[in-house]
């Protein structure tokens, strides 16, 4: 009777002690996983910045690359909170995405400035544009009202009074020229560049790259700078001032990658940090 008490009070401790070595498996393992960081990005520019920040960031932080390939799935895993943050967009996009998901996502850091403007394959001065002639803008609302401020600022059109990079089509009140407005999605406006009846095309210089073209080749580019358009680390409001994101803020606004912006991308952007 004794020899079968004992055996029992031997097989529980070892349960015991075998649920306590797994539930410091999996405390151990969550500790790891919390040192992960996933950011979501999908053009040259944006990727590299993010893998050299992931070369460089301390505090045994490891950042882990989610390559996507449209301008939806960025904010979608980052609202989800599948993901810690993403770099690929600017404030007005991001807000346009809060605004029609409810989302709460916010900027944490701007970081660089690109050089947008618009390219024609017929002519070679904004001037020789003739009446009629079809300009492709972006089809997202901030996209458009930035390509219109450019147009306004150059003389081509007139905005309402007081719009600035939020007008839209609807706010031109002068069109001298009498143009004609092309909306297209903005990973598409570089095929549009050769389309035979598109006479300019807003664009930005990863897009137009795709094509063999710089800021260089722009007929016009945006003169006046606003950094609410500055390509930016965005997280959540709620994770916003965690250590993970500030780890990845530092190392995203290091001598490094301000290095790499000011040498390898020195045409196409400007840093903003």
């Amino acid at each position: 009777m004794k020899k079968n008490v004992l055996i029992g009070m031997l097989v529980v401790a070892g349960l015991v002690v075998a649920g306590c070595s797994g539930q410091k498996g999996k405390a151990d393992t969550a500790k790891k996983e919390d040192k992960v960081i996933k950011v979501a990005s999908h053009i040259p520019s944006t990727v590299e910045v993010v893998e050299l920040a992931g070369k460089n960031i301390e505090d045994g932080y490891k950042v882990e690359l989610v390559q996507v390939n449209d301008n939806i799935q960025y904010n979608e895993l980052l609202n989800a909170k599948e993901i810690d943050a993403n770099f690929a967009q600017h404030e007005p996009f991001m807000q346009k995405f809060n605004e029609e998901k409810k989302g709460n996502l916010v900027v944490v850091q701007k970081i660089y400035n690109a050089k947008v403007g618009f390219y024609s394959k017929n002519y070679k001065d904004i001037k020789d544009l003739p009446n009629g002639a079809k300009i492709a803008l972006p089809s997202d609302v901030s996209n458009e009202g930035r390509a219109l401020a450019i147009l306004d600022d150059a003389g081509l059109i007139k905005l309402k009074e007081g719009v600035g990079f939020n007008g839209t089509i609807k706010d031109i009140v002068e069109n001298p020229k009498d143009f004609k407005w092309v909306s297209v999605d903005l990973l598409n406006l570089a095929e549009a560049y050769n389309e035979k009846d598109i006479a300019m095309v807003y664009n930005y210089p990863t897009y137009i790259a795709k094509i063999g073209l710089t800021p260089k080749d722009a007929i016009l580019l945006e003169k006046k700078v606003d950094d609410r358009f500055a390509i930016s680390l965005v997280a959540r409001e709620d994770n916003k001032d965690s250590d993970k994101i500030k780890a990845l803020k530092k190392a995203m606004t290091s001598d490094k990658v301000r290095e790499l912006l000011e040498t390898k991308y020195s045409e196409t952007l400007t840093p903003a940090f």
